[in-house]
C-alpha cells in the first residue's frame, strides 16, 4: 500500500467539518408543510444524536448516519475513528447498535484502492468491537476522501436518552477530555511533538459503550455525545430542549495531554471560532482559554452524561467498573436571563 498523508488531501479534519450551529439552523428552515408522524419519539427538532422510530412492542429502532474527512493520516486509524464517533450516537441514545452501512467518498484519481480498503478495514474493525456488522454501503467518486456510518440500533423505550429531558439540580458529567481539535489542527500544522496526538487517538477510538450502561440507571436523566460544536454547543442544546440553565467548572473539565501548550502556539481550529459565534451571546463572558477549550470541535468525543444529585452512587459504581474515574463538571440550574450556561 502507498505512503500517504490523508490529511493533505482535504479542506477540513472530522467533526470540524460541520456546518456551524447558526448556518445549520438557516439551512434546517424548511418551507414544507410540517407533518406529525407519531410513532417518531424524537426526529429533527430537537439536534439530537439519532432519530427514534417506536415499534409499538416498548421498544425505538435507533437510526443515525455521520461522516466526515480525515483527521489523521493514516487510513485504518481514520476509519476507526470515523466507525466509532458514528457508533457512538446510538449509545448517546441509551441504545445498543445493530449493523451499520458505510458512506464513502474517494478521490480515485489520486488515491489507491488500497488506501481505501484500509480506511474500510478500520471502519469494519471497530464495528466488530461494537458486536455488529459492516452490512454494506455506498460509495461516489469525490474530490476529498470521506467516511462514515449509518448505523441502525435498538432501545427499550423507558431507557431512551434525549437532550431535552434534562433537570434542575443535577450534576455534568463528561466520559472523554476535551482538546481533540486542537491537537489535530498541531498536527496538521505540522507543530505537533512525537506521541502527543496519540493520546487523542486513544480517546476517538474507544467506543462509548457505557452510555447504553447509563441509560439503565433511574439517576440519568439526559445523555448527548460531544462533538463538532464543542462542550458548550452540545450543553447549550440540553439547556434550551430542557429549559433550564447550567453552570460549568472550567477547571474541573478534563483535558489531553499537551492541550493547554499547543492552544498557546496558536492551534485553534476554525470549527472552535465558528462555534462561539453562533453560540457565544448565549454564554458568559469568558476568558480567552476557556473559550477556546470549551468551543473545541470534537471528534468522536464523551458522553457528556446529567445524573441526579441523589443517584450518584450507582453511577459511579457503573462508571469505576468500565474503568472510568468521573468527577463532576458543573450542575444545572434554573435559566436565568438570556445566558444559558455561566462559566467559572
Amino acid at each position: 500500500m502507498e505512503q500517504v498523508k490523508l490529511t493533505e488531501y482535504s479542506h477540513g479534519a472530522g467533526c470540524g467539518c460541520k456546518i456551524s450551529p447558526m448556518l445549520l439552523d438557516e439551512i434546517l428552515q424548511s418551507t414544507r408543510p410540517n407533518i406529525s408522524y407519531p410513532q417518531l419519539l424524537v426526529g429533527n427538532e430537537s439536534r439530537d444524536d439519532a432519530a427514534a422510530y417506536d415499534l409499538g412492542n416498548g421498544t425505538s429502532v435507533l437510526s443515525t448516519t455521520d461522516f466526515f474527512m480525515p483527521i489523521v493520516d493514516d487510513p485504518f486509524t481514520f476509519g476507526r475513528i470515523a466507525a466509532t464517533n458514528a457508533i457512538s450516537d446510538i449509545y448517546a441514545m441509551g441504545g445498543r447498535p445493530l449493523m451499520a452501512i458505510s458512506i464513502f467518498g474517494w478521490p480515485i484519481d489520486k488515491l489507491s484502492a488500497d488506501v481505501g480498503r484500509a480506511v474500510i478495514d478500520g471502519g469494519r474493525a471497530v464495528c466488530e468491537e461494537a458486536g455488529i456488522p459492516l452490512a454494506g454501503g455506498h460509495s461516489i467518486d469525490s474530490p476529498e476522501p470521506i467516511f462514515g456510518l449509518a448505523v441502525t440500533g435498538i432501545v427499550e423505550n423507558k431507557n431512551l436518552m434525549r437532550n431535552t429531558t434534562a433537570q434542575e439540580g443535577c450534576f455534568i458529567f463528561l466520559t472523554k477530555p476535551l482538546g481533540i481539535g486542537i491537537l489535530s489542527t498541531a498536527q496538521k500544522q505540522k507543530k505537533i511533538e512525537s506521541g502527543h496526538i496519540e493520546h487523542a487517538i486513544e480517546a476517538m477510538t474507544t467506543l462509548n459503550k457505557i452510555g447504553a450502561e447509563f441509560a439503565l440507571l433511574e439517576s440519568v436523566v439526559s445523555m448527548t455525545d460531544v462533538t463538532g460544536f464543542g462542550l458548550l454547543g452540545h450543553l447549550s442544546e440540553i439547556c434550551e430542549g430542557s429549559n433550564i440553565g447550567a453552570t460549568v467548572w472550567f477547571d474541573k473539565v478534563p483535558l489531553l495531554p499537551n492541550v493547554e501548550k499547543y492552544r498557546q502556539l496558536g492551534c485553534i481550529p476554525g470549527g472552535a471560532r465558528k462555534n462561539f459565534m453562533s453560540y457565544g451571546s448565549k454564554i458568559s463572558e469568558m476568558t480567552q482559554q476557556q473559550r477556546e477549550i470549551l468551543c473545541d470541535a470534537q471528534t468522536s468525543g464523551g458522553l457528556l452524561v446529567i445524573v441526579k444529585k441523589g443517584g450518584l452512587d450507582m453511577f459511579f459504581e457503573v462508571a469505576q467498573k468500565a474503568g472510568l474515574k468521573l468527577e463532576a463538571i458543573g450542575e444545572t440550574t434554573h435559566q436565568k436571563g438570556t445566558n444559558l450556561i455561566e462559566v467559572i
